[in-house]
Order: C-alpha cells, then sequence, then structure tokens
C-alpha cells in the first residue's frame, strides 16, 4: 500500500538548512505497521540529506559546497536563462531531491544522531514542497 502527502516549508534560500525530522514523524503516527517514507523535494535547486543537525556540521556543508560549486563562477546556466542561480542546481544534482527512510512502530529508524533535513540553494526564500509517499507491507 502507498499513500501520498504533500507539506510545504518556508525557506530562506542561500543553503538554507532545514531539519524536517519532525514533520516526517507526524506522517507515521497513524500507522502501527512498518515501512518506508519516500521523502521527494520538488524543485531543481532544493535537495534532501541526512546530517547531524548541528551547527558545526551544516557550516561545514555549506562551505564544502561552496568550494564544489562555488556561487561566484560563471555558470553556462546563466547566460542562458539569465539568472544566477547555476550553483544552485548543481548543488542540488550533487545531494539529491529525494531519500527512503525506514520506520516502525511509530517511529523513524534514525540513529541517535541522525536527522533529515532540506538544504534550499536557491538565490531568494522559497516555499518548497515536500512530496512523502508511505510504503508499508502488505501482510497476507
Amino acid at each position: 500500500m502507498a499513500e501520498n502527502n504533500i507539506f510545504e516549508i518556508n525557506t530562506r534560500g542561500h543553503c538554507d538548512v532545514i531539519n524536517i525530522t519532525p514533520q516526517l514523524e507526524k506522517f507515521i503516527q497513524d500507522t502501527e505497521e512498518e515501512g518506508a517514507l519516500l521523502v521527494f523535494v520538488l524543485g531543481t535547486t532544493a535537495a534532501l540529506t541526512i546530517i547531524e543537525y548541528e551547527e558545526g556540521i551544516i557550516k561545514d556543508l555549506q562551505e564544502m559546497l561552496e568550494k564544489i560549486a562555488p556561487q561566484n563562477f560563471d555558470y553556462h546556466h546563466h547566460k542562458r536563462w539569465g539568472d544566477f542561480n547555476g550553483a544552485a542546481h548543481l548543488r542540488s544534482a550533487l545531494i539529491g531531491p529525494s531519500l527512503v527512510v525506514p520506520f516502525k512502530g511509530k517511529a523513524l529508524q534514525l540513529g541517535t544522531w541522525q536527522q533529515v533535513v532540506l538544504v534550499d540553494f536557491d538565490e531568494k526564500p522559497r516555499c518548497r514542497q515536500i512530496l512523502i509517499k508511505i510504503l508499508t507491507t502488505i501482510h497476507k
């Protein structure tokens, strides 16, 4: 069985990192089953990952991405569309738009220091849509 849900979250852009673990936990509170959440962010300038949601790691992630895909670079994307979010698209492609998180007994199966985060790389604040598909085991 699979069930779709969407929730929205406002971001600040500019590599904003937001812990969405509490929102995900709400989606499994009505199930006694075990399964997995498929989590997907709509858009090509945001990503989902699992990190320790801690100020130092967040800063390290932001600095690492600046080295890999610097903001102030002359990307081909800028010439084609006249916007300047080429780095945002590349950062999103590197990290990816989706995750699968197992759950059991109304709890996400995450380690002590693991949190699911949304990272918005775009150059402006946005309202991001997160699609959640609840996948449960069918018992016969």
